[in-house]
């Protein structure tokens, strides 16, 4: 049964609708987790200790690691609040990965086995994940969720996405699946984990649903454009969740979205060592998958290079922030070596990037440079404040609320 959500959630109250946006990245969801949890503690320090991302967004996506990031967030305990509050998300991290992608030999022959796996079947058999996240997901299923999720995967058996979404659900209920499918499906990441299978049923006319998935970055690594896609759908089609708006009013949008890392300034693959690759080459060269590495950076960048240049072109640029750190190097550019010390290093950089000056994709070059002299801790407290002011808003407007107050925009 459909939860209640708050009527917090409901931006017909308020001036913005909210989006937080998580990009896949494996083992590397560390770094958001740094940045969300400490955006968690600057709206405690506003509201109360309490005080949870779930009720502060409108919507929250995340594709493969992001998108367990954004059901931890979201599900909801026996007491209606999250499960998890953003500061336990790396203390999951650096205890389960290890069990996720237990790390063999580094030897000649242990690489050799390493390519051998990958050859023959996924690099980890899956199974510890799929235990772990059904634990702490148990039964609850994608209409329970405290706030709108959207959750991006691809049916390989109908070659085509599937967007998990807190909207859709609510018109086709084959698309309620448990939240632990959702997950482990999103993040079976192909050379890395095994696809996943699962049904569904349709309420009204009983027919099952089959979804055969993979990892939902093949699509869209980066979520923000799709999360941004179903609210558009649904202020298009009247939805009165929204105040009136016109669909590309992206004035009115507040989006933070948060990437888990790149090596690009490592230049990992050149085209003369490429041209020699096989498919064994494409699945293992460089101690990685550079055939995964192209198409999810390639994914994340194409998102950010069209939602920069339109809140640019609506000189709206102080809407969207997009945290991301494109100088990792070595280990800490993988997806998957989950050992303690490449782990702890990932916080390291997750720390140090909070330290950063905000900065802006090029254009030309797709580098990340500095826009501004503020550090994106600095524009985090400035997103806690709007959020705070957005809440506050909703609350007086609200039916429940002590005045309706006048419409302001807060930039």
């Amino acid at each position: 049964m459909e939860r209640a959500r708050s009527f917090l959630q409901s931006p017909t109250y308020g001036n913005l609708v909210t989006v937080l946006s998580i990009d896949g990245g494996g083992i590397r969801g560390i770094i958001p987790g740094t940045m969300l949890s400490f955006l968690e503690s600057e709206l405690q320090k506003l509201d109360g200790e309490d005080a949870r991302l779930a009720d502060y967004f409108d919507v929250i996506a995340g594709t493969s690691t992001g998108g367990l990031v954004t059901a931890m967030l979201t599900a909801p305990d026996e007491n209606n609040r999250p499960i998890f509050a953003a500061k336990d998300i790396n203390d999951f991290y650096l205890e389960h990965c290890p069990k996720i992608f237990p790390q063999d030999s580094t030897s000649i022959i242990g690489e050799a086995v390493e390519k051998l796996k990958v050859v023959r079947g996924p690099k980890y058999d899956g199974e510890y994940l799929h235990k772990i996240v059904r634990e702490k997901l148990g039964d609850i299923r994608l209409n329970e969720t405290l706030t709108n999720v959207v959750i991006p995967t691809f049916d390989i058996k109908r070659l085509q996405p599937v967007i998990f979404s807190s909207y859709e659900v609510k018109k086709n209920d084959s698309l309620d699946a448990l939240l632990s499918d959702i997950c482990i499906g999103t993040s079976a990441a192909p050379t890395y984990l095994p696809a996943h299978h699962f049904e569904t049923q349709n309420s009204r006319t009983g027919e099952a649903r089959e979804f055969n998935l993979i990892d939902g970055a093949v699509a869209a690594n980066n979520p923000a454009l799709v999360a941004i896609n179903e609210v558009t759908k649904e202020i298009h089609q009247g939805n009165t969740d929204f105040f009136p708006m016109r669909p590309t009013e992206y004035g009115r949008f507040l989006v933070i979205s948060l990437g888990t890392g790149s090596g690009k300034c490592e230049e990992k693959y050149a085209a003369a060592n490429a041209a020699k690759w096989g498919v064994l080459g494409w699945l293992t060269a460089g101690g990685s998958c550079p055939l995964v590495d192209v198409f999810t950076q390639a994914s994340s960048d194409m998102v950010d290079f069209h939602l920069a240049t339109v809140f640019q072109a609506l000189h709206s640029e102080k809407n969207y922030l997009r945290i991301q750190d494109d100088s990792l190097e070595g280990t800490v550019s993988s997806v998957d070596i989950a050992t303690h010390e490449n782990l702890n290093n990932l916080v390291k950089v997750g720390e140090e990037l909070l330290k950063k000056p905000v900065s802006r994709v090029n254009m030309e070059t797709g580098i990340y440079e500095p826009a501004h002299q503020s550090t994106n801790e600095e524009a985090l407290v400035r997103v806690a404040g709007i959020l705070s002011k957005e809440r506050r808003v909703r609350e007086m407007r609200s039916p429940h609320g002590k005045a309706e107050g006048c419409r302001r925009s807060y930039f």
